[in-house]
């Protein structure tokens, strides 16, 4: 049994490698043509980054692979020895805790320097070092208390339940949607500082919109994102009476009213077209599948681990083996979020102007500097969303014309002749 799941992986590792690989090829060919919808200086930026985060992902693939041999050739039986005295959900609790630690901290390598030398480099980062210290403690915090109440928790229903998978998917799910509830008031009260809008008019003008469409929320929020990044962007956070509209400061700060307002109407789309619902659904079917799989695991796999089939080591093979499952359902899922996308765009064109909606999309990829091209390969396993240059195609944007930003050289060579 453990040879079918090693397989699994192996494969996973190798379709991720090899498109992966695809896309950087394909990206290094791509930015040496004519630029597309970013201006010539941004779209070298943004293929340059492009190239870069692409090998630093290569590079974690493969380390990936190889902290996976190490766990199940003795890292799981080094773990399982140093946790013998402890049983039940105690142990299941110290060994999945100590599992997901150890992992954080062999992956840290990568996230200290994407954040901290590539996003940099390339000017998107603002986060400090004191700043990632107290994001990284109060994570800590959160995942040693929350987290360890929901182990506990799953390994008693394994304890005492003979269908414990059913009870199980359950009370995890149960737990995923009070998570999405209470997330915009932890960040708010955590991490990041949210504001109502100091534009009123603009919070007039939003209030409008979602009146239109019937969206009720618990407010308009600005977010002081910049603290940390100068990507743009802008979400609807919560579930029912804690829904809010949050926009980042930089988004605020670089699109114009109309501009804002056509990138709400794509998300009211979503809203209005039951994505939301949807996703939801589609989110616990494949979560009940997974349980439906790891919960009627024979004795023989936990045998070739190493492991007593317990409540920990049930815990931890869904966590190394369901990623891989889920990579091979990305491509359906992604296809059916690329269509929701497409129909979301239309409706947030029809709210506002297709003019505006397409105006947004550019500063959104320029100033995210967003590489708007990729291999077919990576799309079709990588991407929940079409590529921009299709999205602004549906649009009916031809590349010129409305919107069309300049090159901020060309722009000032422009305003000096004048």
């Amino acid at each position: 049994m453990l040879e079918i799941f090693i397989g699994a992986y192996c494969v996973y590792f190798l379709v991720n490698f090899y498109t992966t690989f695809m896309q950087i090829d394909y990206i290094q060919k791509a930015k040496k043509q004519t630029a597309v919808i970013l201006t010539p200086s941004k779209y070298i930026i943004a293929g340059n980054y492009a190239t870069k985060s692409q090998k630093v992902s290569l590079l974690s693939t493969i380390y990936d692979f190889v902290i996976f041999f190490l766990w199940i050739g003795f890292g799981l039986g080094i773990l399982d020895d140093l946790t013998i005295s402890y049983h039940g959900w105690q142990k299941a609790v110290i060994f999945i805790d100590s599992f997901i630690i150890i992992n954080w901290i062999l992956g840290l390598p990568f996230e200290l320097y994407t954040t901290f030398k590539l996003d940099k480099e390339f000017k998107f980062s603002n986060m400090t070092p004191a700043l990632y210290i107290k994001d990284t403690i109060k994570t800590g915090i959160l995942f040693l208390l929350f987290g360890s109440a929901v182990i506990a928790g799953l390994s008693f229903i394994i304890e005492n339940f003979p269908t414990w998978w059913i009870w199980g998917f359950i009370f995890i799910f149960a737990i995923i949607i009070i998570i999405n509830m209470v997330y915009p008031i932890v960040r708010d009260k955590m991490y990041d500082k949210f504001s109502p809008l100091e534009d009123k008019v603009l919070e007039e003008k939003i209030k409008k919109l979602l009146d239109s469409v019937g969206f009720k929320s618990s407010g308009v929020f600005s977010v002081d994102a910049s603290k940390r990044d100068n990507r743009l962007n802008a979400y609807f956070g919560g579930l029912g009476k804690t829904k809010r509209v949050v926009l980042f400061d930089t988004l605020i700060e670089k699109l114009t009213h109309n501009e804002l307002l056509a990138v709400l109407g794509h998300e009211l789309g979503h809203f209005k077209n039951g994505d939301i619902i949807k996703n939801i659904a589609t989110m616990g079917f494949v979560m009940f599948v997974f349980f439906a799989i790891f919960g009627n695991l024979p004795d023989e796999l936990f045998l070739q681990l190493h492991l007593n089939k317990e409540p920990y080591s049930i815990i931890l093979v869904f966590l190394m083996f369901s990623p891989i499952l889920s990579f091979f359902l990305m491509p359906l899922i992604s296809a059916l979020s690329r269509h929701n996308e497409y129909a979301a765009d239309e409706f947030g064109s029809n709210l506002a102007t297709k003019d505006d909606l397409v105006n947004a999309l550019l500063k959104l990829a320029n100033e995210n500097k967003s590489f708007p091209l990729s291999h077919p390969l990576y799309i079709f396993f990588h991407f929940s969303h079409p590529p921009l240059v299709e999205r602004l195609k549906e649009l009916g944007y031809n590349g010129a014309g409305i919107g069309a930003i300049k090159d901020e050289d060309e722009a000032l060579k422009q305003s000096c002749e004048v």
